[in-house]
């Protein structure tokens, strides 16, 4: 038998229909171009200033940074050249090493609640709070603990770590929270399957499962804390000297240092600014470091 071959009419009806196919596909192909575009104009918008503000930082910071710098305090004078953010630094440690020890474990602990066992009014009253205080302009902080602890005790070390754990503490508490979301109900499953406890499986299963997310989020706490210069105005003070006393006399910081350099109007002053930025950046940026390392073999191991 001879095959069905298709007339004149036949044919251009189904070349019509192959064009009509063609055109929401070349329709769809041109939409998802411009959308790729879009978006990629879109990333280049965020990355440019923060690119330019990493290339100012480092071209003017590296042009006053040296072992002067690092070693020595803050002269008296800001017409001075010599001297440095020594005194700065220290004060910046101990405050955001304060606020960490107390900020953290408060925080994973609150989170660990919300999500195995908060129910109820309690839970969205914390939930609640965290989200408002995320949100809260710091120097109301600074203000709280100025009134609370400042005028009674004086201006020092711990009155700053206070306002910095109280800056810290809902950063941790939100994204340790959605971090223990994303753990996989199987595994806590398994766990009791094999006759863990509650405690157990949190302790083991859980936490080690979060611990990337975790170290992430208190990388954030701690990089927002050691940045902050208003509540430290109002509870730190600001000193030229290297103090170490915790309670009763004022410590410098480096965003307190950055902040009076950056402002006055001689060149040496501004120029240590400069130094004492790229220094805090760089500060940040080894811990994170760090703390990815460690996180990535801790979830390896696990």
């Amino acid at each position: 038998m001879m095959g069905h071959v298709p007339s004149t009419g036949e044919s251009a009806a189904a070349k019509v229909s192959d064009i009509n196919s063609a055109r929401p596909a070349g329709r769809r192909l041109w939409t998802n171009r411009l959308a790729s575009a879009a978006m990629v104009g879109a990333v280049l918008l965020a990355v440019i200033p923060v690119g330019l503000i990493l290339y100012y930082i480092t071209v003017k910071g590296m042009a006053a940074m040296s072992w002067e710098f690092l070693s020595e305090p803050t002269p008296f004078s800001f017409r001075r050249a010599e001297g440095g953010f020594l005194n700065g630094l220290i004060g910046t440690g101990i405050m955001v090493g304060l606020a960490t020890l107390v900020s953290v474990p408060l925080g994973i602990l609150a989170a660990i609640y919300l999500q195995e066992f908060g129910r109820g009014l309690l839970a969205n009253l914390i939930r609640f709070f965290s989200d408002v205080m995320t949100g809260v302009p710091s120097v109301f902080v600074g203000l709280f603990v100025y009134t609370a602890f400042v005028l009674p005790f004086g201006f020092g070390a711990v009155m700053g770590a206070a306002a910095l754990a109280i800056i810290m503490l809902p950063i941790v508490v939100r994204t340790t929270e959605e971090m223990l979301k994303l753990v996989p109900l199987e595994l806590q499953h398994g766990s009791f399957a094999l006759g863990a406890s509650k405690f157990q499986t949190i302790i083991r299963v859980v936490l080690p499962s979060a611990l990337p997310g975790i170290t992430t989020g208190v990388l954030l706490a701690v990089a927002r804390a050691a940045g902050e210069t208003a509540p430290l105005i109002l509870t730190a003070l600001g000193s030229l000297k290297v103090t170490t006393t915790l309670v009763g006399e004022p410590i410098s910081a480096l965003p307190l240092l950055i902040f009076d350099g950056a402002r006055n109007p001689f060149a040496a002053g501004q120029e240590r600014a400069w130094a004492g930025a790229l220094e805090l950046l760089a500060l940040v940026l080894i811990f994170t470091l760090l703390a990815r390392i460690v996180a990535s073999r801790s979830k390896i191991s696990s």
